[in-house]
This record gives structure tokens, sequence and C-alpha cells, in this order.
């Protein structure tokens, strides 16, 4: 499957019921008045392995055969995709090994391992991970699980989208915008597939950190645009290099802006969960509530959707950026 559909989300939605988090759509009057709109939260960060990974990793496991499954499977992540994999694998039976980057946050190498999968360490910055990856997967006859280009992570996460949009009905809300971060797009892409099918003339907005801008940079060239490998950012979770060849296809037909930024307003951006919402948000997981925070997101919109997409935050960060270190 090189393309994704919204079948293909429900299926997905299928896949993982009873086994996913269905977690909850919440609002903040506190919030609400400071941006001047009405935001509908969607917090994965209590989705099981703390952020929306999971649905992705579960769909795809989940779906491979009995030969595939004890072959095991190879997937490289700075963190939650990594985890994701490793207990969908777990739940499966499945046998799983994860390139993870040498300055990945210790918690989510030592919850990677926690859930039973084998942990393989790489320097970002001078190592190829999709290289070792293939490598492994070639040796072993294993499945690689990529962390956002592979057509039934984008349906997992879509999940995310469709979630949401049906909550909201419920509330008798309808979103005219949806905003979620932005890495590799796997998130994104699934969720603006589903916003858009639910409610064509709904705005679909992603979030990247600053020296991470690719998408942004690719929609607005209509090339694949890379990031230099001397950028740094608070936000390890959405240090991907170049958008995906499945996903980027998909935000160029879907999506209406991309918002870029800082580390100084992500900081503030989980500060601000913290006190306003009660909500721990890795830097990552936070990025469109950064940028509502500061205006790069103007919210214009009646009804806003936004998606908190982890907590995984190291706790000797947590407690700089709550201090105001950052």
């Amino acid at each position: 499957m090189s393309t994704v559909t919204f079948a293909d989300i429900e299926a997905a939605a299928a896949r993982i019921e009873g086994v996913a988090v269905k977690t909850p759509l919440l609002e903040s009057p506190a919030l609400n008045e400071r941006l001047g709109c009405r935001v509908l939260i969607k917090p994965e960060t209590l989705q099981r392995v703390g952020a929306f990974k999971f649905r992705g990793a579960y769909n795809r496991l989940v779906q491979l055969s009995a030969e595939e499954r004890a072959r095991g499977v190879v997937a490289f992540s700075s963190g939650n995709h990594a985890q994701g994999v490793a207990l969908a694998a777990k739940l499966l039976g499945i046998p799983a090994e994860i390139i993870m980057p040498h300055d990945a946050p210790a918690k989510k190498v030592e919850a990677t391992r926690g859930y039973g999968a084998d942990v393989r360490i790489y320097n970002r910055y001078t190592e190829d991970r999709a290289a070792i990856a293939f490598e492994i997967a070639s040796t072993r006859g294993s499945t690689i699980v990529p962390p956002y280009d592979d057509a039934h992570i984008v349906a997992g996460q879509g999940t995310v989208g469709l979630e949401l949009m049906r909550q909201a009905e419920a509330l008798g809300a309808r979103p005219d915008c949806v905003i979620t971060p932005l890495g590799g797009g796997g998130l994104l892409s699934g969720v603006a597939l589903a916003v858009k099918h639910l409610s064509p003339g709904a705005a679909v907005v992603g979030v990247e950190p600053e020296g991470y801008d690719d998408v942004a940079r690719s929609l607005r060239s209509g090339a694949f645009e890379t990031n230099s490998p001397d950028a740094r950012t608070l936000c390890d979770a959405l240090q991907t290099p170049t958008p995906g060849k499945i996903t980027f296809p998909i935000l160029q037909r879907t999506v209406a802006d991309v918002a870029v930024v800082t580390d100084a307003e992500v900081a503030q951006a989980m500060r601000v969960a913290f006190e306003t919402l009660a909500l721990v948000v890795e830097p990552g997981g936070c990025v469109g509530l950064a940028a509502l925070l500061a205006g790069k997101i103007k919210p214009a919109h009646t009804i806003t959707g936004l998606v908190l997409s982890g907590g995984n935050v190291d706790p000797g960060l947590y407690a700089r950026v709550l201090t105001g270190e950052f």
C-alpha cells in the first residue's frame, strides 16, 4: 500500500480498538480566554507509551504474517516511535530491534528496552540510521517499520484526527482548524486525510521547530528540502531530515499552512501546559500550542482542534524548562 485513504484510517481504527487508548478531548476555559478562541485539546500524552506513535506502530505490526512476525522487526527512532514499536511487538510476540540516536532522552531509551526491544545506539550526526536498519533487515529478513514514511503508519496516526472530529461532533462542535506537530509528516498527513474527509472546509496546520522546517520550505519550493546537519532543537521528536515520499504529496494537497516555532516559544508552551492544563507535554508534542501562544497561528478560527502529541520528556530537562532556564 503506497497511498492512504479515509477507508484505511477507518480500518486502522478497527484494528487498534480496545488496544490503543481512545484519548479524551479536553477544553480549558482559561486557555480559551487567553487565546480568544475555543480550543479542543487531544492529549496523546495519555496514549500508551505516552505518545500517538503507538497507533501507527500497532496498525503496522498487527498486519504482519506469522512468518514475518517470526523474523522480527527493526525500526529507527529518537524515542516515541521506538517505544510504540517495542510495545506493539511485545503485545504481538514479535522480536524487535530499535536503532536510537546517542542523544535520545534516557527516559525514552530505558522505556524502549523496558518493553523488551533490543536497542542499538548510533550517532545521528555522523551515521545513517536507515542504512543501519537496512543492513540488519537484510541479514535477518526482518521487516523495517519506518517512523512515518509508511502507508500503514500514516493510517494508524490518522485515527487521532478521526477520533478528534467524532468527539467534537459529539460535543456539538465542528473544528474549522486542526493543528498538529510536524516532523516527517506521519501524524499531520494522517490527521489531514481524516479531517478533510469529515470536514472539507476545515484548515489543517502543521508546526515545525526552527532549524527543522524542511516541510515548510518544501511546500514553498515544491521540492524535497533538507535540514542542515548542524541544526539543533529542543524538540528531539521532530528532528527528521526531510519530508517523506508518502507523506509529502498528502501534505501538498491537504495542508493549509505550516508554522515554525523557536525553542524559547516551545519552552513557554510547556510551562503553560503544566500550569494551565496540568499536562506534562514534551517539547515536540507542544509545538502546536507554542504556535498559538506566540501568534504564529492567528486564533481567527471559531473552534480549533489541537493535538498534543507526546509527553515523554526527560525529567532533568523538564525541570529546567519549568524553572525558566530555557
